[in-house]
């Protein structure tokens, strides 16, 4: 039986097994394909952007046949054109909706009122950042819009308004009476008053110039028993509110994010763990006073946990995670740029959990005092992580990269950023010469001074040449790396994301046989300066699925390269190459005529390409086309002048 004529279920179910940017080409195979990928779509409610210009009303109309339930519109004002595009919008799609983002528009209130009666089936609003909408202070102050905003909006369950400078209690009242359902709401980075009583005891809470503590907590009162998950990152919430907050009566909070809260004390997170036991998510990233004091108690008290974030705690050390095996339904930590953290508890509380730990992404980055010891067995304890981020772990080398690829089998994102002790040979799954070791280490040390000055580091011999290295360009399954339990990057076959990122020791002999991952979307070699076109095209062919690729300071890249890799580079949609000063205009050629895709390109000091070779490029590009084309300094500005 031929594909196209098996059932339109059966279809849909066979590519709800593939990454997206696959059920996407998978769409133009025949019509009963593009539907059958469509449904997947719709399923996992994708996004779907919608700039504010005239290429986008024929794309709204065509989306209306898809049913589209999730809508991004962006560069909304009061413009003719934005006017035109809200009213497509709330014609075509109005119907379907089910989360609507307007993040960061300057759309009227007209224009807004419009949108949203235009939704009946909302259950996400995100608002976040659209402060002309609430400036007057008028937003849905007539009562016939008030109603039928009530009827619209009665499904809504998810409202963001983080970063509103002009929110106050007299419009957060009218837009959160019209949602009866209401379970998460954000709040981050609003200007809250905490401190002050403005109402000296009075409860009529609906102030136009300011938004009050006292009036945020009536409301959670009267919706404690559908509240669900509050975001007040970026607040200054003090202890007392914070008790007078999480012990409301009924109230049993799921998700608790708080980050950038600097007031917020070790004192006010006991609370929090005391009267919220059944957390699921907390973020308390960025909350520089708690110590290792808050750290213990979450680790005792919140045994519901399976998100939880504590970057940017410079208090906190190894001795704070002592309880963090009590976390049995743990899935992701994130720990970054926790200075003093070593990691050791980590490693023995995952090595001694009874089964298989539930932990698919740690993110454990600038922790500098990291080692390959213990990167080791947290690979060998943990081998259902999905994400690792090791970035600016400057002390991990190829021992750490290599038991990653012995055993962190499931991989989907690596983050290996500024580790820049990683060589050809860790990537490659093989061990390292002692002479090159030796080599390595007399360079780190600097030249070397005797009586006679008979050795200053001036004549050593030129390292080994992997190229020319037989044993190494032999299949390393036959060799002593693999008995030795040692792998290759490239055993991570699942990868999708990979960051490698000034690892200034990669070159050519490993990136261009290495990085060869089917699913592979986005690729970071920034800084690695000794690649060149060899690893471009090897990449190119090897990893199509690549949809952002970054390559900006990688200085030995030429025009032939890109010119035989733009073939391969179909799917991809951002580009950056700033301060790659080999490359002219016959680059931007090739990629203006193979990557039809793309969507952002970053030719930012390149020295070689004028402004006049950016604009005629622009030129050539599709009508239709949305590329952003970043081009600061291009054509060898004179940085220091300019700036």
């Amino acid at each position: 039986m031929e594909a196209c004529e098996l059932p339109m279920e059966i279809i849909t179910y066979i590519l709800s097994f593939l990454p997206i940017a696959d059920r996407k080409e998978a769409s133009l195979v025949n019509q009963t394909w593009y539907f059958a990928a469509q449904d997947t779509l719709r399923q996992e409610s994708i996004f779907y952007n919608i700039p504010a210009t005239s290429a986008s009303l024929r794309t709204i109309q065509n989306l209306s046949r898809r049913h589209v339930c999730s809508v991004r519109m962006t560069n909304l004002d009061g413009s003719t054109t934005s006017r035109d595009v809200i009213k497509s919008v709330a014609s075509f799609l109005g119907p379907h909706l089910r989360s609507l983002c307007l993040h960061g528009s300057s759309l009227t209130e007209a224009n807004f009122s419009e949108l949203l009666l235009a939704c009946p089936r909302l259950t996400a609003l995100d608002l976040s950042g659209c402060n002309s909408l609430f400036m007057s202070g008028t937003l849905l102050s007539k009562e016939e819009t008030f109603l039928q905003a009530q009827e619209t909006l009665i499904n809504l369950q998810e409202l963001n308004l983080s970063g509103v400078r002009y929110l106050s209690d007299l419009t957060f009242n009218r837009l959160a009476s019209c949602c009866p359902s209401l379970a998460k709401l954000s709040l981050a980075r609003c200007h809250i008053t905490f401190e002050v009583d403005t109402y000296y005891g009075s409860s009529n809470y609906n102030s136009s110039a300011l938004l009050s503590f006292r009036n945020l907590l009536h409301f959670v009162r009267e919706r404690a028993s559908t509240m669900k998950a509050l975001n007040l990152s970026g607040t200054s919430i003090s202890s007392q509110a914070m008790k007078s907050l999480v012990q409301v009566e009924n109230l049993c909070l799921q998700e608790m994010v708080l980050q950038a809260c600097r007031d917020l004390t070790n004192e006010a997170v006991s609370i929090l763990c005391q009267h919220q036991p059944h957390l699921t998510v907390l973020d308390l990233s960025g909350c520089s006073e708690l110590s290792d004091r808050a750290v213990l108690v979450i680790t005792s008290r919140l045994l519901s946990l399976q998100h939880l974030c504590l970057g940017k705690l410079p208090r906190v050390t190894d001795a704070g995670f002592q309880g963090i095996s009590h976390l049995k339904q743990l899935q992701s930590l994130d720990v970054s740029e926790c200075s003093l953290m070593r990691c050791s508890e980590l490693v023995r509380a995952f090595g001694t959990m009874k089964g298989q730990p539930k932990l698919v992404s740690l993110n454990v980055a600038f922790c500098s005092l990291l080692r390959d010891n213990l990167v080791i067995s947290l690979a060998e304890g943990l081998k259902s992580l999905r994400v690792l981020d090791l970035s600016s772990c400057v002390s991990i080398t190829n021992r750490s990269i290599q038991a990653i690829a012995s055993h962190l089998l499931l991989l989907r994102v690596l983050r290996l950023a500024w580790c820049k002790e990683l060589t050809d040979w860790g990537l490659l799954g093989a061990e390292e010469p002692r002479e090159e070791r030796e080599r390595a280490r007399e360079k780190d040390a600097g030249p070397k001074f005797s009586r006679n000055f008979g050795n200053m580091g001036f004549f050593q011999p030129p390292p080994q040449d992997l190229e020319q290295d037989t044993q190494i360009l032999i299949d390393l399954s036959k060799q002593d790396a693999q008995q030795k339990h040692k792998a290759s990057l490239n055993a991570l076959t699942r990868l999708q994301e990979l960051d490698l990122t000034a690892c200034t020791k990669l070159t050519d002999a490993s990136i261009a046989k290495v990085i060869s991952f089917p699913e592979l979307q986005r690729l970071s070699l920034s800084l690695v300066t000794n690649i060149t076109d060899t690893s471009l095209t090897a990449i190119a062919q090897n990893c199509q699925s690549l949809e952002h690729l970054t390559l900006s300071h990688c200085t030995n890249l030429t025009d032939k390269g890109f010119m035989e890799a733009a073939g391969s580079l179909h799917r991809l949609q951002h580009l950056i190459l700033s301060g790659c000063n080999q490359l002219t205009p016959r680059t931007l050629k090739a990629i203006g005529q193979e990557c039809q895709q793309l969507k952002s390109l970053d030719v930012s000091m390149c020295s070689k390409i004028s402004m006049t070779d950016v604009e005629h490029f622009q030129s050539q590009l599709p009508l239709q086309s949305q590329t952003s084309i970043q081009s600061r300094f291009v054509g060898g500005a004179d940085l220091s002048i300019t700036l």
